[in-house]
């Protein structure tokens, strides 16, 4: 005991030494910044480029990088971009049996669906907004790829219902930004089915003589292809968007040939009358108001007589 004390008390040796950062040894007066000083994903890499960027100013820019690449972004973002100010009412997303199968997988179905809802911050795959586009009412959902690949399951089904019904009741237009992998195969033919049932709350939208604006983002393939998001009445997309049903490679090997350059890609689709127009995302509000405006314009007259 009386040699660690004394080995402790040796001149210019303190009991416990400070510990301090490199920064500051070189640079007296000069804090070291702890991790949590530091926010998480400060830089974000373009994906076209490789480039590293601020993420404010990728923000600031709607997620559009320099070279002009689209970068995913989810609901919330999606919905303050599209509405006026940015205000809009909210609509729940409604409630439906959480794995309906018991599908078995190395992560259960369940867990799969608390983690994206911790990533997201959105209950499923689908939301849904109302309010103004340039002073044009509508009612817009919107596809999040980031949950779960935005795969259309049950959830997102009745959520897609419930905003063509709510859009038929207010009377106004419906508009859907999608992003989707597909079915979601967790949910088996159960999702399948929401194709069937999305298109016959379409039915509804178009027989009440309601505009159904379609805008398609990276990536929007398989199931919701082959569904809601090619029975618009106009269909507008992001610049250099992948939209097809299967993948490029999937169909080289079926049909056994080598694809065109740009194939699936937004503007090769535009070129072959697939979809109507390529919009950047900035100019994407100003385009629906310009086309809500003209679709509604005799509605609006009629409802004024």
């Amino acid at each position: 005991m009386a040699m660690a004390e004394q080995r402790n008390d040796k001149p210019g040796r303190p009991a416990q030494r400070e510990r301090r950062g490199w920064l500051s040894r070189i640079a007296p007066g000069v804090r070291n910044f702890a991790k949590r000083d530091t926010p998480e994903n400060l830089w974000v890499k373009c994906p076209d480029t490789g480039e590293m960027l601020y993420r404010p100013d990728l923000e600031a820019a709607m997620w559009v990088t320099p070279s002009g690449a689209h970068m995913r972004i989810g609901a919330k973002a999606r919905l303050d971009y599209t509405f006026d100010e940015a205000k809009y009412e909210r609509l729940a997303t409604p409630v439906v049996q959480e794995d309906p199968l018991n599908f078995p997988d190395d992560k259960s179905y369940g867990d799969r669906l608390r983690a994206a809802r911790k990533a997201t911050g959105e209950q499923d795959a689908m939301a849904i907004g109302y309010g103004h586009i340039l002073g044009q009412p509508a009612m817009v959902v919107v596809q999040d790829f980031a949950f779960m690949g935005g795969s259309l399951g049950m959830a997102a089904g009745e959520t897609f219902v419930a905003a063509a019904k709510e859009a038929v009741k207010r009377d106004v237009p419906l508009v859907i930004f999608t992003a989707a992998g597909g079915a979601r195969m967790q949910e088996g033919a159960l999702s399948l089915m929401q194709m069937a049932r999305t298109t016959l709350a379409l039915n509804e939208v178009k027989a009440a003589g309601l505009p159904y604006i379609v805008v398609l983002t990276d990536p929007t393939t398989g199931g919701v292809t082959a569904s809601y998001a090619m029975l618009g009445d106009v269909h507008l997309a992001e610049p250099n968007a992948t939209i097809g049903f299967s993948g490029r490679r999937v169909i080289e090997q079926t049909i056994r040939e080598t694809l065109p350059p740009g194939f699936q890609r937004s503007e090769f689709l535009v070129e072959h009358g697939m979809i109507d127009q390529v919009v950047t995302r900035s100019e994407i509000p100003a385009k629906l108001a310009s086309i809500l405006k003209t679709l509604m314009m005799g509605r609006e007259r009629l409802s004024a007589a």
